[in-house]
């Protein structure tokens, strides 16, 4: 049997962390309201399954008791992780799939339209508190798109999520992998980051991979060992 008698959390109490015990030393995880952005290769293998599972557990299990809206940028939804997780946390992996709603864009023309045109609609549809955008520059990247013209509409996408997360009391996570092959990379990465309230990156360092966080309205920065586990049940939640 698992309590039932812990009391809902209000709005402003709400947290989903990564579920992993070295990063919630230092990071308790993403609030309400929190535009956030994850950046390094690790960050959508290693996080994202997570985060769209325990996005749909109970309050009192850690969880937001949402629905999940995935905004799929680079063909990065990894389904079978998911549906690995889910298995390992005793839960039927076919609802939880069933919870998880994504989108997915091949242009950066059908991304922008995603985002400003029905992303509203979508989160008011699917009653989520939790937004995720994977790899949001990649299509921005497109040497068939003019510099000039993808860093414009980059900017006005990047203001409208940290806007949008505020207004809509909802958490959105983005993120961003490393693109060395390109010039116009780093103009990306400076916007998200400087959009969003928070940032961190999971990253190898002396070979063991490693959670930064590198910008929060409050909590100190730092860096941690990333311990990947995913192997756990409810009952770990409430222990």
């Amino acid at each position: 049997m698992y309590p039932t008698q812990l009391l809902k959390k209000t709005q402003s109490e709400l947290r989903l962390s990564l579920n992993n015990k070295t990063v919630d030393t230092l990071f308790p995880g993403f609030m309400i309201g929190d535009f956030a952005v994850i950046r390094g290769s690790l960050a959508v293998q290693s996080v994202l399954p997570t985060l769209c599972v325990k996005a749909q557990l109970p309050y009192q299990f850690g969880g937001l008791e949402t629905n999940v809206l995935f905004v799929d940028g680079a063909n990065s939804f990894r389904l079978y992780e998911i549906s690995e997780i889910a298995q390992g946390w005793e839960l039927d992996p076919k609802q939880v799939l069933e919870k998880i709603f994504v989108s997915r864009a091949f242009t950066v023309y059908q991304l922008v339209s995603l985002i400003l045109d029905k992303l509203q609609d979508a989160v008011k549809k699917y009653d989520s508190k939790l937004v995720i955008l994977s790899n949001l520059a990649y299509l921005f990247l497109d040497k068939d798109v003019p510099k000039k013209e993808s860093e414009e509409i980059f900017k006005q996408v990047t203001d409208y999520l940290s806007n949008f997360a505020q207004q809509n009391q909802i958490i959105m996570i983005v993120t961003h992998k490393p693109c060395l092959w390109s010039k116009r990379a780093p103009f990306f990465n400076q916007a998200l980051c400087e959009s969003a309230n928070v940032v961190a990156s999971i990253k190898k360092s002396k070979q063991m991979p490693h959670f930064f966080l590198e910008k929060h309205p409050f909590l100190q920065l730092g860096k941690v060992e990333f311990v990947s586990s995913n192997r756990c049940t409810l009952l770990d939640f409430v222990k």
